[in-house]
């Protein structure tokens, strides 16, 4: 299985004849694909774990903001084992997914500082569902017209554009 995994990701890409998991994307620590593939599994569980602990102490906003916070960048930072740690951080200051790249980093700050310096429950709830929104609207920057998709729903639905 892994053998398959690895030949498909890294068979030459037509734009820069680099592999997706290329042995020398990055000079990422000089890890294997297998070794990224780990990586890459292994922080995307931990971020989802973090995630599904923070709905326990869901009662707790304060815990609730650090947990589900830590386990959104974990999520996100994961694809870092991927491509390495330049090419993410060039996918994500791409000129089509700047703002959103922006806004996620920035309701990500806003929710860590509403958690853990002011200390209010309101204002870190809706931190985080602006965190939760920002994460979806940039996540949809991958999907080829999905956010044009999106923005066609809310216009069609609710009579407002996005």
């Amino acid at each position: 299985m892994w053998a398959k995994l690895n030949q498909s990701m890294l068979e030459g890409n037509e734009e820069g004849g680099e592999g997706f998991l290329d042995e020398e994307s990055d000079g990422f620590c000089a890890l294997s694909a297998t070794q990224r593939m780990y990586g890459f599994a292994a922080c995307l569980l931990a971020g989802l774990v973090c995630m599904f602990l923070s709905l326990i102490v869901f009662a707790k906003p304060i815990k609730f903001a650090v947990l589900f916070t830590f386990g959104n960048l974990l999520a996100v930072g994961s694809t870092a084992f991927l491509f390495g740690p330049a090419q993410q951080m060039r996918m994500m200051f791409d000129s089509v997914r700047v703002y959103a790249t922006a806004i996620y980093l920035g309701c990500v700050v806003i929710a860590l500082i509403c958690a853990l310096w002011i200390h209010s429950k309101i204002l870190t709830i809706i931190a985080i569902i602006c965190e939760v929104c920002a994460l979806i609207w940039y996540s949809l920057s991958y999907i080829p017209f999905a956010r044009r998709i999106v923005s066609d729903l809310m216009i069609r639905l609710f009579d407002t554009e996005l």
